[in-house]
């Protein structure tokens, strides 16, 4: 995730036809060629919008949305943080708004970015909101890879609430996670990777995260062009590991 907004409603018939449209692979999906059907409401619309971020056509998404946390999280998809808190000026403050905000000073490379993941990862804890505390531990160990032991603490974290919760892991988080373990057990990562990509949908950032994971580097460009993601969403996988000292500590997920 990368910005969390409100659970999917359920399917709408008349919506069938652009969900087979978003769904299809990345070599025959053509964004250009998506429409609204004719005929919908704003609540249907706000469907058609939530489906489309979720396949990855973050502008599909923005043209259709009145929605200011669905359109934050299309503007961070494209990479243009300023617009993402530009949505977000006039919302109450929660644990899901932090966590857009955060999701922004991090493709801004801010320094404060970290700090404001934790505080987004607090509220999510105070407001009981799974989806956003997964998805703030997740945007939290991206900026903990120079540390891979603390990021598989934050992860673990996640994992556990998903556990508790009675859900898959998160698709994104365990592509965080699949990159973390290489810094550490290459075979361990490649494994979680695996998952990672057979959970993802297309042109999200967990799917470009699983093959770069899985040193598929084409493949998870070609994702990534499709889908409109920026960059920055991948940025953290280049930071260096510094040697660990032995005798570190292990975590239950480090392998």
């Amino acid at each position: 995730m990368a910005g969390v907004t409100a659970p999917l409603p359920l399917p709408d018939h008349r919506l069938d036809a652009l969900r087979a449209a978003l769904s299809l692979p990345t070599p025959t999906f053509r964004a250009a060629d998506l429409s609204l059907p004719a005929g919908l409401t704003a609540a249907q619309t706000e469907e058609a919008a939530a489906l489309a971020l979720h396949w990855g056509a973050p502008r599909a998404a923005l043209a259709w949305s009145c929605e200011p946390l669905r359109r934050a999280a299309a503007q961070l998809r494209l990479g243009d943080p300023t617009a993402a808190r530009a949505e977000l000026v006039a919302e109450v403050d929660g644990a899901r708004v932090a966590l857009l905000r955060a999701r922004a000073a991090a493709l801004d490379g801010q320094p404060g970015a970290g700090q404001q993941a934790k505080a987004a990862r607090t509220l999510a804890r105070q407001e009981g909101d799974s989806a956003a505390l997964i998805a703030a531990v997740t945007l939290l160990a991206e900026g903990q890879q120079a540390d891979p032991y603390a990021a598989l603490r934050t992860l673990a974290e996640g994992l556990k609430v998903a556990e508790i919760a009675g859900q898959s892991a998160d698709p994104h988080l365990l592509a965080v996670l699949a990159h973390t373990q290489a810094r550490l057990n290459g075979r361990k990562g490649q494994a979680t990777a695996a998952k990672a990509l057979e959970r993802s949908a297309p042109r999200s950032p967990a799917r470009v995260l699983a093959l770069l994971a899985l040193d598929r580097p084409e493949e998870a460009v070609a994702e990534a062009h499709a889908g409109n993601l920026h960059p920055g969403w991948w940025a953290f996988s280049a930071a260096p590991t510094p040697s660990m000292p032995a005798g570190t500590a292990r975590t239950a997920v480090d392998g």
